[in-house]
């Protein structure tokens, strides 16, 4: 008897190793040259794969966009967990070594910023999926140095977390328009001499 059932070809089928390499390829084209700047055509030839295959893994370039940024902000946090772990009971020392890092990175010949900030420029729309998962991410930053700030005793938590934060954004920027040798360098004792000052009011 002839066999009627349909031929599904390898290249077909999206396997959990073609979607991992997809994002691979994505986050590091993404981080580098940005979002918009980068088409689904160029992913699947980076990545020698089809591009079927991505949207079998991807459903849109939006959702790979998120799940780029999902994985920025799985990273992100370990790397803050690493640096209050770090320090245990002491809110200071533990933004001081959080910052220290991003200072060290800042000074990187391939450093592009914030991928969570860089997305949040690209798009101005509060829905967008890259939007939603950037937004997220920013407003537990801004929660957590809040809690921090009020864990060290300042007067006006609030405004020492937010003004900890805009130091921060401001590394991100000018770590990309200085590079080595920049003003994001010293984001962290910025940082503690706005803390030291907060804490004497």
């Amino acid at each position: 008897m002839k066999n009627i059932e349909p031929t599904i070809k390898a290249d077909e089928v999206a396997s959990p190793r073609a979607g991992e390499k997809i994002l691979r390829v994505a986050r590091d084209l993404f981080y580098r040259q940005g979002i918009r700047a980068i088409g689904v055509d160029e992913i699947v030839r980076r990545a020698g794969v089809t591009k079927p295959s991505l949207y079998r893994s991807f459903p849109s370039k939006d959702e790979l966009a998120a799940s780029y940024l999902r994985q920025y902000d799985l990273e992100f946090w370990a790397r803050f967990d690493e640096a209050v772990a770090a320090h245990p009971g002491d809110p200071r020392a533990q933004i001081a070594a959080f910052l220290t890092r991003i200072g060290k990175r800042t000074q990187k010949p391939d450093y592009r910023g914030c991928g969570m900030t860089n997305a949040a420029v690209e798009y101005p729309e509060h829905g967008h999926p890259a939007r939603v998962v950037s937004e997220a991410n920013k407003q537990e930053l801004r929660r957590r140095l809040r809690a921090m700030a009020a864990a060290m005793g300042a007067g006006d938590a609030d405004t020492l977390g937010d003004g900890l934060l805009l130091l921060i954004e401001g590394a991100y920027i000018s770590g990309q328009l200085f590079g080595a040798g920049g003003p994001a360098k010293s984001v962290a004792r910025n940082a503690d001499l706005l803390i030291e000052a907060s804490l004497k009011k």
